[in-house]
């Protein structure tokens, strides 16, 4: 993902929403939404990156979620490690962040095996959420800290920077869930959420972050829906995720996922290329109950 708002516990009707984008070179293979199986047998609800076999943003059906975004530099270096197999490596496991940490500090380098990242970890039945980085001004290696309940965003730099698309999603996912708490239901607060993923207007000069690219890249990078033809990268899929307990079931939730995935000239996530009859947007939609 590249860019996320989420809310944890801020709404006693909707406990957790994950609003995301991911964008990506339009031509990396991509599976979309789906339940599959690990090598080791775990069930995850996702997409996949076919090209490295990790994943963007996932859950499982004992609750655990995780959901990454890059962290944009200048000049990248190349890493040893995908990134997306770090959320997988949360699904998988079965421990709580503090371990998860100690445990990517001690194995391949670190955070250094890996390109720039902002992960979010979750776990519904612990009721806990970590926020880690391998790019933090404070932290030579890896940081992590503890989310308590509340709205967040992330893009392509530290949580809750305050680029203009980041803002801007925080504030339709903070109006949508305050809407949802009174006479608003869900096709309204979803109805809000898609359309604030898909806005295009990019931010004034004036506004833009200053990360080191190009001026031309860093505004097109500045929409919450990117699209950028002549380096052929864009908003490749838009994700919902709305959960709520189940009630008189302690512990068990019913988690409803939506992903959008967009279609540029026959491009898309498991179609073949040249599909001229593809149509512009193709939706998954699952249910899942975490217990």
């Amino acid at each position: 993902m590249c860019l996320v708002a989420f809310a944890i516990g801020a709404s006693g009707r909707w406990p957790l929403v994950i609003a995301a984008n991911r964008d990506e070179f339009l031509a990396r293979p991509t599976l979309p939404l789906a339940r599959w199986q690990t090598a080791s047998g775990q069930d995850i609800i996702s997409g996949r990156d076919l090209r490295a076999g990790g994943t963007w943003m996932g859950i499982t059906p004992g609750g655990r979620i995780a959901f990454l975004t890059n962290v944009r530099q200048a000049s990248p270096e190349a890493a040893p490690r995908s990134r997306g197999e770090l959320v997988t490596r949360w699904l998988e496991g079965a421990g709580d962040a503090a371990s998860f940490v100690a445990e990517l500090e001690n194995a391949d380098g670190g955070g250094a095996a890996y390109g720039g990242f902002n992960l979010v970890l979750g776990d519904l039945q612990r009721n806990a959420w970590s926020w880690v980085t391998n790019k933090h001004a404070a932290a030579p290696a890896l940081y992590a800290q503890a989310l308590p309940p509340g709205l967040y965003g992330l893009s392509n730099a530290g949580l809750d920077t305050p680029w203009p698309k980041t803002l801007e999603l925080k504030r339709v996912l903070a109006s949508a869930l305050k809407d949802g708490e009174g006479t608003g239901g869900r096709e309204a607060l979803q109805a809000s959420l898609w359309a604030a993923l898909g806005n295009r207007q990019r931010a004034l000069p004036q506004d833009l972050p200053h990360t080191g690219v190009a001026p031309e890249l860093e505004e097109a990078l500045s929409s919450a829906f990117v699209d950028f033809p002549v380096h052929a990268y864009g908003t490749r899929c838009s994700t919902l995720l709305m959960a709520t307990p189940l009630k008189g079931d302690k512990g068990q939730w019913d988690i409803q996922l939506e992903e959008h995935t967009h279609v540029r000239g026959g491009l898309t996530q498991g179609a073949p290329q040249g599909d001229a009859n593809a149509p512009d947007v193709r939706h998954e939609q699952l249910s899942v109950k975490v217990s």
